[in-house]
């Protein structure tokens, strides 16, 4: 039976909430060719290299200013984003010893503060995040970092521009997650470090070197720190010096501001205190076009989901109860109510792609077979289910949470389902996405919605399913495990030939869809929106972007 629902996802625009003129345009930056960016982050994303705020964090703190060993090629809007050289020319696996990696470092290289980067400083910033005896040793590093590359150990110098990183256990990955570690200086940090030789106690004189070094951050990327306001703004210049003559930046300053709120960004770029903003309001798309301003999306692996508990007690233990959640959404309804800005998912990965596997569960809308589901449980009209979900009011890759959030508590109901909402702060979602669903910071949730980039197999798939990777070790956050799984990820894991690697992931993706301990309920489109003044920007098929090409006219 057809049914329409109509919800309006965003109120009217507000003029709330938004930054004064004067700190966005100064007379200095006017003369100047700046450009000036809204994030959906209630903060700046941490500065040290290794950025919070999920990865909006490495699109806007990351990437621009720091490098790491392998890159994202980021430079085409029509292929699929794929692996590339960064600050490490070349990497091979051992022969012999599956657990060690040697990569050869590009030359000539530079930080910011003019220092080189060789070897010895790919393995400080590795021991800066796996060391607790290191003296640079930053705790609050661990989390955005260890849970995006569980297998790694140690990293050591073997010549100038020779680095040898060990994993626990062989692990195809590692190229791949090793895009997350930006390098930051080591000689720029210990001169921090040393101008704190009053404070005794070395562990409080590393935390203290570390917060100085993050309003004065150096690494190599092809941006440089300029100025830093916590919670209010972040501007960068260009790095004319960047090793990559084709990323050195076509502007002369960015300014980034944090503006968590929907309408109040939308309200910014129209007011023109801003040229490029992301996530726009849905209902705001029309009124944006029509003033001359330019909207870009891309379909691109993010996946928007209720990442569902397997703990003791939980309601979603039951498969039936899973997959009739699954079928009780229309996802086209929700896709005209954002305006289009959406993908409707068939699982973590598209049909056609090389780890698809060709699930037998059909991620589709069946309110019948939902239904039925859901009696079949045991549920029904007059014995409904009751669920708790928490999620945030904003945050990196977050789309509209609250306004879809409160769609699929509309929807549910239909199937039996009496959805409770715990909106909290994004990073205190972010961080308990890592501390689990028995944690007492769950707030007795049985699903968690955060959104999660699906462009490479740990990202997509290990850290939800792995028994290795359960809470606080990375996202396994449902404690989602069975020996089945672990043995599918082991099998892809020590895949490292493209092909084979392929064929066990596509296995994987298979029994992920079939298992369903997620609701699946959008891709991403990356929507965002920008002053017609902006040139030269690339949407890739990629969470990521990359700003050192754009130009301001």
């Amino acid at each position: 039976m057809s049914h329409k629902r109509t919800y309006r996802l965003v109120p009217a625009l507000v003029l709330g909430s938004l930054l004064a003129t004067s700190a966005l345009s100064s007379s200095a930056v006017a003369q100047e060719k700046t450009l000036r960016i809204a994030m959906t982050a209630a903060d700046i994303p941490k500065t040290t290299g290794q950025p919070d705020q999920g990865f909006e964090g490495n699109r806007f703190t990351g990437i621009p200013m720091y490098d790491a060993l392998t890159h994202w090629d980021l430079s085409s809007a029509d292929k699929a984003s794929v692996l590339i050289p960064g600050l490490a020319t070349e990497w091979k696996v051992g022969d012999s010893d599956k657990t060690k990696w040697i990569f050869k470092l590009r030359p000539g290289v530079k930080f910011h503060d003019g220092s080189p980067l060789n070897a010895a400083a790919i393995a400080w910033n590795v021991q800066k995040v796996l060391d607790k005896e290191a003296m640079h040793f930053a705790p609050d590093q661990i989390g955005v970092t260890v849970s995006r590359m569980p297998n790694l150990v140690s990293a050591k110098a073997i010549d100038e521009l020779t680095v040898e990183l060990t994993t626990k256990v062989p692990d195809s990955f590692l190229p791949l997650n090793l895009t997350n570690l930006f390098i930051a200086s080591p000689t720029h940090w210990q001169k921090k470090y040393d101008a704190l030789g009053s404070v005794a106690d070395k562990a409080e004189r590393a935390k203290q070197a570390w917060a100085a070094f993050a309003s004065d951050a150096s690494g190599s990327g092809p941006f440089k720190m300029a100025k830093f306001q916590p919670r209010e703004r972040l501007e960068y210049v260009a790095n004319k010096a960047y090793w990559d003559p084709k990323r050195t930046p076509k502007v002369d300053r960015v300014v980034l501001v944090p503006m968590p709120e929907a309408n109040a960004r939308t309200a910014a770029l129209l007011s023109g205190q801003v040229d490029w903003i992301e996530n726009p309001a849905p209902d705001a798309i029309k009124s944006i076009k029509d003033k001359g301003f330019v909207i870009t999306t891309n379909a691109q692996p993010h996946v928007w989901p209720w990442q569902f508990s397997f703990a003791e007690g939980s309601p979603w233990l039951d498969k039936r109860v899973r997959h009739a959640a699954n079928l009780c959404i229309n996802r086209e309804e929700l896709k005209s109510a954002l305006n289009g800005m959406m993908e409707i998912p068939k699982g973590t990965v598209p049909p056609g792609h090389p780890w698809w596997g060709n699930p037998t569960f059909d991620i589709k809308y069946d309110l019948a077979a939902a239904k039925k589901l859901m009696t079949d449980a045991g549920f029904g009209p007059n014995k409904r289910l009751k669920v708790k979900t928490i999620t945030s009011a904003s945050g990196s890759g977050q789309m509209q949470p609250v306004p879809m959030n409160e769609y699929l508590q509309q929807a549910l109901k239909e199937c039996f389902f009496d959805v409770e909402l715990d909106v909290i702060e994004w990073n205190a979602l972010f961080t308990n996405w890592r501390e689990g669903a028995k944690s007492p910071n769950a707030r007795g949730a049985h699903a968690t919605n955060v959104t999660y980039a699906a462009m490479d197999p740990f990202f997509a798939m290990v850290r939800f399913t792995s028994s290795k990777t359960l809470p606080p070790v990375s996202n396994n956050w449902g404690h989602f495990t069975s020996p089945e799984f672990d043995d599918l990820i082991t099998k892809a894991q020590t895949a490292f030939a493209d092909n084979d690697r392929d064929a066990a992931l596509a296995n994987l993706h298979k029994r992920i869809v079939e298992e369903a301990p997620f609701l699946w309920v959008a891709h991403d489109v990356g929507p965002r929106a920008m002053s017609a003044k902006v040139k030269g920007f690339v949407q890739p098929k990629s969470w990521f972007v990359d700003l050192a090409p754009v130009s301001m006219d």
